[in-house]
């Protein structure tokens, strides 16, 4: 009963109301198009090209049109440790 007593209490008058709706994205955009080269680059692996094929052939077949990331070229080459597999990179991140 106490707790029933405290909802009445707290009882709004006014209906909520959504302000806006909107959508947050990171202010990079890599279309899908160049994003294959764009990640073997950054990851020092333009030598796999085979896999980099592959890679290049799935983002085509993907309905992606471009990807918006947090990370860019400048920050993976201040922390080198992001694109490096297993690296400890946690506190970087």
């Amino acid at each position: 009963m106490a707790t029933e007593n405290n909802l009445e209490a707290c009882a709004v008058e006014k209906l909520a109301a959504i302000l806006a709706i909107g959508t947050a994205n990171p202010p990079n955009c890599f279309y899908q198009a160049d994003y294959p080269d764009f990640y073997f680059r950054v990851t020092k692996s333009e030598h796999m090209t085979r896999l980099k094929d592959k890679f290049r052939r799935i983002c085509e077949k993907s309905a992606i049109k471009k990807r918006y990331m947090h990370l860019n070229e400048a920050m993976l080459k201040e922390n080198p440790c992001l694109t490096i597999y297993k690296a400890p990179s946690f506190d970087v991140r």
